[in-house]
């Protein structure tokens, strides 16, 4: 049986929440409320990944306003304009990275993108992500907001968001102007 994305079901999030704490050793993990939330905004654009009807994985992406940061472990509210599908996770039980799953669950999102008419895909990456990230057409996007956080930690409004990441962390973005088709 191949693998599979489907919606994530209510009975789906202890499992969630037990794929984030294997997959992010390096962050705090964040609130059920949190994670449901993205689903809230992102309907179309979350899913479950399964493989012989298991939960191997899962994604959380939403619209948003590309260059607005977002924190961790923080609800949002919906925007009323956004330009760019965020792509919140991808994690997959560690046994199941490696086989392209990831690949898979980006043309889904490439394509729902398109759908939604959004230009461009964003993403915080996080515990050396950026590589990947790099070998799949993201390029790192250095702002002011960034660069404040990274050589002062300051604890301005603007800084904030960012302040919930590791210092490696590396917003990143995908614009879909030259992507008209993901091919895997």
């Amino acid at each position: 049986m191949p693998i599979q994305l489907r919606p994530i079901k209510l009975n789906d999030w202890p499992e969630i929440l037990a794929i984030q704490a294997q997959c992010y050793t390096e962050l705090e993990p964040e609130s059920l409320a949190v994670l449901q939330n993205k689903v809230q905004l992102g309907a179309n654009t979350c899913f479950a990944i399964t493989h012989k009807n298991l939960l191997i994985g899962y994604c959380l992406a939403h619209p948003w306003k590309k260059g607005l940061s977002i924190a961790l472990n923080k609800q949002l509210c919906g925007l009323d304009e956004t330009d760019c599908l965020y792509l919140h996770d991808i994690a997959l039980l560690p046994s199941a990275q490696g086989l392209g799953i990831g690949e898979r669950v980006l043309k889904a999102l490439i394509d729902a993108a398109h759908q939604l008419a959004l230009d461009s895909i964003c993403l915080v990456a996080v515990q050396g992500a950026q590589h990947y990230w790099r070998r799949h057409g993201f390029s790192p996007q250095q702002t002011q907001t960034l660069l404040a956080h990274k050589q002062t930690r300051s604890n301005t409004l603007k800084d904030a968001q960012l302040m919930s990441y590791p210092k490696d962390a590396c917003p990143m973005s995908l614009s879909l102007d030259t992507v008209k088709e993901y091919r895997l």
